[in-house]
């Protein structure tokens, strides 16, 4: 998935992914010798956190050249490197002790082949962290949102030819299957529900932040998408954020958030 067109304004938009990050940093206790790869890394805000942390290698890889142009005009001077690549390239070998993963699994054509590779871009006793937004339910908010743009009359029609481009799981363990096919162990997965208030505002700047780059790319329809439904559905799923405030004008987002940590055990012991 390719978030360069909404590279420029990620950084000040991504409010959600950037706090549920400070919970995944604290679930992986990054250690002064700790070398970081931060996988899906976006305009390098949390690598340049994490670069505070440690004194080891700092990493960023993301996909999307708009998003790595935007972490190199931002790094400041900073030890970090930045590389364009996905989950599916990644080319090391025992190159680090930790992968940092925050809200970008879900975006992942191949799993597989993805959590593979990071198995073998770490060190035997690495880990790795992942938050990512889950269950099929990940927002109830967004999916009201959607569920009016499948009835609007407007995008009805255009959007029944939407696929959707994520994974969401609906249980910690079946997440912790996924690693433990990759060869990893998992000390550690936990779904977690956090609800926070916002305005329709704040709520309509969220989802334009990861949400709508899904919803409204051109790559997941069987449909054509042109700019007057692109219209009527930012209209619609703003309109029905605005519904969804109470009589003091907010909105309670809801979001179930995978968090997990998996270990690279030694071969023989593996479970």
């Amino acid at each position: 998935m390719d978030f360069t067109k909404i590279a420029s304004r990620y950084e000040r938009d991504s409010l959600i992914q950037k706090s549920a990050a400070d919970r995944l940093i604290s679930l992986l206790s990054i250690a002064r010798n700790d070398d970081v790869l931060d996988l899906g890394c976006g305009t390098g805000s949390l690598t340049r956190k994490i670069r505070a942390l440690t004194d080891g290698r700092v990493v960023g890889v993301d996909p999307s050249p708009g998003m790595i142009r935007e972490a190199e005009a931002s790094r400041g001077g900073l030890n970090v490197s930045f590389a364009v690549k996905s989950a599916e390239q990644l080319d090391y070998h025992d190159a680090f002790s930790v992968v940092f993963c925050n809200s970008a699994i879900q975006w992942f054509p191949d799993m597989g082949k993805a959590l593979k590779d990071c198995h073998q871009a770490l060190r035997i006793g690495g880990r790795m962290g992942i938050q990512a937004p889950a269950k099929k339910s990940y927002c109830p908010n967004f999916l009201a949102a959607i569920d009016a743009v499948a009835m609007d009359p407007r995008t009805a029609k255009t959007f029944a030819g939407f696929r959707p481009p994520w994974l969401f799981l609906d249980t910690a363990e079946e997440y912790a299957v996924m690693f433990k096919q990759a060869g990893f162990a998992v000390p550690f997965a936990k779904i977690e529900t956090v609800s926070t208030l916002h305005s329709p505002d704040e709520v309509m700047t969220i989802f334009e932040s990861g949400a709508a780059a899904g919803y409204l790319n051109q790559e997941y329809y069987s449909t054509p998408v042109d700019e007057a439904y692109v219209k009527a559905f930012r209209e619609v799923v703003k309109g029905s954020f605005e519904r969804q405030a109470d009589q003091a004008g907010k909105v309670e987002l809801v979001f179930n958030r995978i968090y997990l940590v998996a270990v690279k055990l030694d071969e023989g012991r593996l479970p």
